[in-house]
């Protein structure tokens, strides 16, 4: 076997899920000469809720962000997020704003674009491959990891297929939950590796206190690839820690061969960066204790702690654990779909509503009705009629592309916008953010935050 590669998800996931995605740009900056010098195989900068927090709390631009990262890393693979036909946002948005902004994060930098889709519908990412392969980055295709009745070994090596044919450059198994169990992931690298010869790579969480086991049995079955986070902003529901990985296999054939100098001094920058954001609460301890419950319930630890929020918030924390067993129900009613953005929230919500409302579908959120006619995808089980008809009556279900039924609207969003756009990503920050993207826009006319393009980004309007 082959060296094992490391993917640093520090500045993307390691933060997102530790202090919900605060690093500002001025604290990525400094370190990122370094992290560049520590033999990487990628680095997780973009993407996920990078771009939403950029713009909501931090007054900046996110595609100034990807672009001062690029310049200061001219080494190592940069790597970003996408959702598909979602983008960065939580709805389906039309192709042509798929496809400009994909091409717009290659030509700021991006190499590399893990792409999924909340249910696995192939159909939901056939327009980013295609884009990212037309621009020449690196596609890979992600499965979005559940467990259930229908998501068997057998689902997951048939949908490896599905994106090998699509066009993938390599695959992604996205344990998004922490829920893949050391020996399952096993089996199941295994599985895969006997039908593709495609590069494999494994993105897990230790929520549930499995993280570290899971890494070491993928490592031991074969796995090309895996996504850690440096020690300051590792473990609990982030990754395991790069130091501690790259120890454990010092001196064998998967070793990383990581400059382990760089790796502690990455770790002291971001020691001092974190003490910020202990002292501020941002950090809160309860997203580095160890949650056993995210493995029986199968919640990610992030659903966990929302569904605790909206409970105390509706004065009926004392229903937590009957909205818990829940949750299970629900997502059966619906097809099995994995609990990731934005399936996980919706099904939290219905789960939550069907507790407190005095009867299971009550009240059903408009999201729930449009998942239910067809409009995000088609799910890994089909719903029953019974709860068809409970939540959308006698309407028709869509059985073609969600997106084939969406009118282009970048031409539209563009002279809406107006004025405040000066580029074609303000267009684009737009179409996924209207309000909190037209809310920065006005702060930059007024002065309250600063006009950042740069000639790279001066895209056709």
């Amino acid at each position: 076997m082959t060296k094992l590669k490391i993917t640093e998800t520090s500045l993307r996931d390691g933060h997102q899920s530790l202090i919900a995605t605060r690093l500002t740009t001025d604290e990525i900056l400094p370190v990122l000469s370094e992290m560049d010098k520590a033999g990487y195989h990628a680095m997780e900068v973009w993407g996920g809720a990078t771009f939403d927090t950029c713009l909501r709390y931090l007054n900046e631009d996110p595609w100034d962000r990807l672009r001062k990262v690029r310049a200061h890393v001219k080494n190592t693979k940069l790597q970003m997020l996408s959702r598909g036909q979602n983008i960065l946002g939580y709805r389906n948005y039309p192709d042509d704003i798929v496809e400009r902004f994909h091409k717009n994060a290659i030509f700021e930098g991006i190499d590399i674009v893990r792409v999924f889709d909340a249910l696995n519908d192939i159909r939901n990412l056939k327009k980013t491959i295609e884009t990212v392969k037309s621009e020449g980055a690196h596609c890979q295709c992600a499965i979005s990891y559940t467990t259930s009745p229908v998501h068997t070994k057998e689902y997951y090596v048939k949908l490896i297929k599905d994106f090998e044919n699509a066009g993938a450059d390599s695959i992604c198994i996205k344990d998004m939950s922490g829920i893949l169990l050391p020996f399952d992931a096993y089996h199941l690298i295994k599985a895969i590796k006997k039908v593709t010869k495609l590069p494999l790579e494994l993105h897990t969480h230790c929520t549930g206190g499995i993280g570290e086991m899971t890494v070491l049995t993928a490592v031991e079955a074969g796995i090309d690839i895996v996504d850690t986070a440096i020690s300051p902003l590792s473990s609990g529901t982030s990754q395991p820690a790069t130091e501690s990985l790259c120890l454990a296999l010092r001196g064998t054939e998967r070793d990383p061969g990581l400059n382990l100098d760089s790796l502690n001094n990455i770790a002291d920058y971001f020691k001092d960066v974190m003490k910020k954001y202990e002292e501020n609460g941002t950090l809160n301890i309860k997203v580095l204790m160890t949650e056993p419950k995210a493995l029986i319930y199968q919640i990610p630890g992030g659903m966990l702690s929302n569904l605790l929020v909206q409970m105390k918030s509706l004065n009926a924390v004392d229903k937590f654990q009957e909205v818990l067993d829940e949750v299970p129900r629900v997502r059966k009613d619906l097809g099995y779909p994995p609990l990731v953005t934005p399936m996980s929230q919706m099904v939290g919500a219905q789960a939550v509503f069907n507790v407190i409302s005095g009867g299971r579908y009550n009240i059903i959120p408009t999201e729930i009705r449009n998942y239910v006619r067809g409009m995000y995808g088609r799910p890994a089980a089909p719903i029953s009629d019974d709860i068809k008809e409970l939540i959308i009556g006698n309407e028709e279900v869509i059985t073609v592309r969600p997106a084939d039924l969406l009118e282009d609207s970048y031409d539209r969003l563009r002279e809406e916008i107006g004025y405040l756009a000066k580029s074609e990503q303000d267009v684009l920050s737009y179409a996924l953010f209207p309000q909190v993207a037209k809310s920065f826009f006005e702060k930059r006319d007024s002065g309250d935050v600063p006009c950042c393009h740069t000639a790279s980004s001066n895209r056709t309007l």
